[in-house]
């Protein structure tokens, strides 16, 4: 009699009514901006965070930021051209544990078809059941990026010096995942 041994697969999927992912940039030299990714996917495969495989998948669609002229302009080719590209992907490649709760994660963001390498620090909140017996883990990720490396170079002058929109887009996500019954 043959003996058939399976491995046990663990598969993490982000919950989408418990998950934001945000960005913010300096407007007018002076405040921040801020506007939000509303559709999201993200996956992660393996028991041990540190070795599972970490995926992201974006809606550039899905872009709000509460103004229907600026969401317009975002989305267009002066910036995600949406129409070619409408997806935003992350593939990490790393993800080492920095201290207890705090972890650097490494991977390519792929922007209008450029990829880059990103860094991202993230905080684990840790594994909790939910009360219908879900297991989940959250994380919290904040890191910074310069728009202008993924083609997204568009901008205006302002009368007094500086710039409309700054560089520096700066990233946060609140991420909870629920593990899968595979």
């Amino acid at each position: 009699m043959e003996t058939i041994l399976s491995a046990t697969k663990t598969k993490w999927v982000a919950d989408p009514t418990h998950s934001e992912l945000n960005f913010k940039v300096k407007h007018l030299m002076i405040t921040n901006v801020k506007g939000t990714f509303r559709k999201f996917e993200a996956e992660i495969d393996g028991e041990d965070f540190t070795k599972a495989k970490i995926n992201a998948s974006i809606d550039a669609t899905s872009i709000f930021t509460n103004d229907d002229n600026r969401d317009n302009h975002l989305k267009s080719a002066d910036f995600f051209e949406v129409e070619n590209y409408p997806t935003l992907s992350f593939e990490g490649t790393s993800f080492k544990k920095v201290d207890d709760d705090n972890y650097k994660l490494v991977g390519n963001l792929t922007i209008k078809g450029i990829s880059k390498e990103v860094k991202f620090d993230v905080e684990f909140g840790g594994i909790n059941k939910d009360p219908w017996g879900n297991e989940k883990a959250g994380f919290s990720l904040t890191g910074k990026i310069n728009r202008k490396d993924w083609g997204l170079n568009w901008n205006a002058a302002l009368e007094t010096g500086g710039v409309l929109v700054s560089e520096e887009v700066k990233i946060s996500a609140e991420v909870q995942f629920v593990k899968q019954a595979l």
